[in-house]
């Protein structure tokens, strides 16, 4: 059985996806990029205000899923350039209190709309 997470909180799925899925006891959301959910608009200004964006989108679709960001157990970040890495991880680590979820980041050929980052995560309901 699963159930499909939606909230006006965060983007609207540009695809045939949904911003996330809950199974069993686990909270798969999908991966998120920079778009602000009230403009529609890319927020591409600098890497660190980018990944702001990226984490604040999945703080809403967690919360609409019933958890937070100390249910995450793992994440995947990928990057069209590398060199950001240090930013993002910054910006990536504020939203954490200890007990970090597994990880990688990838380097990648592309992103959606012409996105830096983007980030998905997993997480488990209590």
């Amino acid at each position: 059985m699963k159930t499909i997470v939606y909230t006006p909180n965060a983007p609207e799925p540009i695809g045939p996806y949904s911003q996330a899925v809950i199974a069993g006891n686990f909270v798969f959301a999908s991966g998120q990029i920079a778009f602000d959910p009230v403009t529609g608009s890319l927020i591409q200004d600098d890497i660190k205000t980018e990944t702001k964006q990226v984490m604040e989108n999945i703080k809403a679709i967690l919360i609409a899923a019933g958890v937070d960001f100390s249910h995450i157990i793992k994440t995947t970040i990928f990057l069209m350039d590398m060199q950001n890495f240090t930013h993002v991880n910054e910006v990536y680590g504020t939203y954490f209190k200890g007990d970090f979820p597994a990880r990688e980041t990838v380097q990648v050929a592309g992103l959606p709309k012409g996105a830096n980052v983007e980030i998905s995560v997993t997480a488990i309901k209590p």
